[in-house]
């Protein structure tokens, strides 16, 4: 690859604007920030633009194409939350730069007929075939189950553990199976002997509750059956855990599409029909729940000190997974953050510097020299306007830039 200069862009770093206006791409890697360009290199003008990290989505669950549509968005890296693309399963995509590089927890830990069971029709089968190797389907009553099946998910390729707390009661089917408190303290103490990252997911107060006090690490949704009160605010800030809100997940249970980002001809346009559909409908299953609660608590939490993190729980191309597409609902998550009480700077640490360091993603999250070239080239200022953010001009995935 050629040596590329971008230069008179703002540089927004992953935790705050330099006074650089010159960022040097050498391969697939940031070779200086800051300085003169040098000799030879092709340059790229950035006057009038911020430049970016590679945006990071801290929950999803992917799609055939779900990929390739997050890095039009620019979002170069997913985390996935329950799937299939474990070490075992992604060597391709890791090396393809026409598509978001991904770490997944594969299954999660959960009950048989726990949740996610519910959220399926009846006879529904996932588009997409099978993969190189199927997972590990990690079904767990017990603790000495849970226990069991933490270092054979680690051994599969799992870059993270992940525990299902999950009665069922948001999504409309109170009373399925769900992990006990002993359960999950035997597989989170399991993780732990392994230095292995986990996390929970946690719709409700009393969930949360249950994952601060077995230790896990972080929780993947906020939860929205009640406001916060300061006693969880403050077990969750005590025990350092980070949260990724989901709020348009939030949003989506409680019937709010995602019609308004649809609508933005800069989404629009890099949406299929499939896709546009599944964004202008919505899971619909709680809508007795308040957004205003759930912005609250977001509020509450990064006052108090709590890594947020920006995800989606973006899924497949189906209504009933509806409200949420790869890539552009991440856009939306950030105003989402910012409605909370966020600043726009803090919103695009979630999603970039912040992520990267409470998922131990050290090579990615910042602009700074010697880690991958992940970068977002966007006009305008997304640190005053977080809306900018979706004003595209380009994006590299590991120096290689992203053809439109």
């Amino acid at each position: 690859m050629a040596t590329t200069a971008i230069t008179g862009a703002q540089v927004f770093d992953g935790e705050k604007p330099l006074g650089v206006r010159t960022v040097v791409l050498d391969g697939r890697k940031i070779r200086q920030v800051g300085g003169e360009v040098p000799d030879g290199a092709e340059v790229v003008d950035g006057r009038g633009a911020t430049l970016l990290p590679g945006l990071i989505d801290a929950h999803v669950h992917s799609a055939p194409g779900s990929r390739a549509l997050a890095l039009r968005f620019g979002v170069t890296t997913e985390l996935e939350m329950q799937g299939l693309n474990t070490r075992e399963n992604r060597a391709h995509l890791s090396e393809d730069d026409t598509v978001a590089d991904i770490r997944s927890s594969g299954f999660a830990i959960t009950p048989p007929g726990g949740h996610p069971s519910e959220l399926m029709p009846e006879g529904f089968r996932p588009g997409g075939g099978r993969p190189p190797v199927m997972p590990l389907m990690p079904f767990s009553t017990t603790p000495e189950e849970a226990a069991a099946f933490v270092p054979r998910l680690l051994a599969r390729g799992s870059d993270y553990i992940k525990f299902m707390i999950d009665d069922g009661s948001v999504e409309g089917h109170p009373g399925l199976p769900m992990l006990d408190q002993a359960t999950l303290n035997a597989g989170v103490a399991e993780a732990k002997k392994y230095g292995a990252l986990t996390v929970a997911h946690t719709l409700t107060l009393d969930a949360t509750r249950m994952a601060a006090e077995a230790g896990v690490d972080g929780v993947v949704h906020v939860f929205m059956d009640r406001p916060h009160t300061a006693e969880i605010v403050d077990l969750i800030a005590g025990a350092d855990m980070f949260v990724v809100p989901c709020v348009g997940l939030d949003a989506s249970m409680m019937g709010i599409t995602g019609s308004d980002v649809a609508d933005d001809p800069r989404v629009a346009r890099r949406l299929d029909g499939n896709w546009d559909k599944t964004l202008r409908a919505s899971y619909d299953r709680y809508p007795q729940g308040k957004l205003e609660d759930v912005l609250a608590t977001v509020r509450a939490l990064a006052a108090a000190g709590v890594d947020i993190l920006a995800g989606t729980d973006a899924s497949m191309p189906e209504t009933f997974f509806g409200g949420l597409a790869h890539g552009a609902s991440l856009h939306r998550e950030l105003r989402y953050l910012v409605a909370a009480g966020l600043t726009p700077a803090h919103a695009l640490r979630a999603a970039t510097a912040t992520t990267a360091r409470r998922f131990g993603l050290g090579d990615r999250g910042r602009v700074a020299e010697g880690l991958r070239a992940d970068l977002l080239l966007v006009d305008g200022d997304p640190t005053a306007d977080i809306g900018a953010t979706l004003d595209i001009r380009a994006i590299w995935r590991r120096g290689s830039l992203l053809k439109d």
